[in-house]
């Protein structure tokens, strides 16, 4: 049987999923809720959907384990990383993620630019510094991917290293048998094309929007707010410690940010729609104290 090339898929392929956030929603049973910031939901209320939704999430990551080779990487960035699509104000970007409503979230609807406000809001209440605030409204703004009509599961998902053996767990591990690299043995090791704790500078991530929003604004946050980006939804390594064997001490210590940002991205969701209003003086001015007028996509 002809093996597909990862990087063209058929369009039934595609998107699997009813909205960019389904991913998230099976997140949110996967990974109790911290009650410090979901205060109005129970875990078992958050989030909750039906049998034939999960089989969605399912199907995102068949595709997603399948497709996502070191070679695919290596196109994405080539393809993506030279930022010479479209410049824009981060602004308009924003009002493109707001097309991205998940008319299908039985918990809210709504759009993804109130997600990030809800999630920037929850860390500013808590005191945090003014760049984490910012962390918060901008860590999915890679979603903007779908711009240039990027599959779902090429934008969205848990993130893993590729390069190296794959983790059983990693969630849905069992879908990599469907993966070319998982009989290359240049990269089915431990430790494939790296070496132990060579540090995550050195390792390459599946392609999704924490890689891509990370090397978008590296050049204007403080690497904490940078972890948080490149590795909010490196789930298999802040939740479960699989790839210990790769990371070194700096990764650690940089891991605690990550580990403080993860509960406002996933239980900050509240269906009261921030007032964006009264909030727009205070985000206007952080965004200006941080980043340029426009950025390159």
């Amino acid at each position: 049987m002809e093996k597909k090339n990862p990087i063209q898929v058929s369009k039934n392929e595609q998107n699997p999923l009813a909205s960019l956030d389904v991913w998230e929603d099976d997140l949110l049973q996967r990974y109790p809720n911290p009650e410090s910031i979901v205060q109005d939901k129970s875990a078992q209320e958050f989030r909750n959907y039906e049998d034939p939704k999960r089989g969605t999430v399912r199907e995102f990551y068949r595709l997603n384990h399948t497709y996502q080779t070191y070679d695919f990487v290596l196109e994405k960035e080539k393809q993506f990383l030279g930022f010479d699509k479209t410049k824009m104000p981060v602004w308009d970007a924003f009002q493109f993620l707001n097309q991205l409503v998940d008319d299908s979230d039985p918990d809210t609807d709504l759009d993804q630019f109130q997600h990030l406000l809800q999630t920037s809001e929850a860390i500013r209440k808590d005191g945090h510094p003014d760049w984490m605030v910012l962390t918060g409204l901008l860590h999915d703004m890679g979603k903007v991917l779908c711009l240039f009509g990027e599959p779902q599961w090429a934008v969205v998902g848990d993130t893993f290293p590729v390069g190296c053996a794959f983790s059983d767990k990693i969630v849905y591990s069992e879908f990599f048998s469907s993966n070319p690299d998982i009989r290359d043995e240049r990269y089915n090791t431990k430790y494939g094309v790296y070496s132990p704790n060579c540090g995550l500078k050195n390792v390459r991530m599946s392609w999704g929007h924490d890689e891509y929003v990370y090397h978008m604004v590296k050049k204007y946050l403080p690497e904490p707010g940078l972890y948080m980006l490149r590795y909010h939804s490196f789930y298999p390594q802040h939740r479960e410690h699989a790839y210990d064997h790769l990371m070194d001490d700096h990764d650690r210590e940089m891991f605690k940010w990550v580990s403080l940002f993860n509960p406002y991205d996933l239980y900050s969701k509240n269906p009261v729609p921030p007032d964006w209003d009264q909030l727009r003086p205070y985000y206007e001015g952080l965004v200006e104290k941080y980043l340029p007028a426009t950025l390159n996509f």
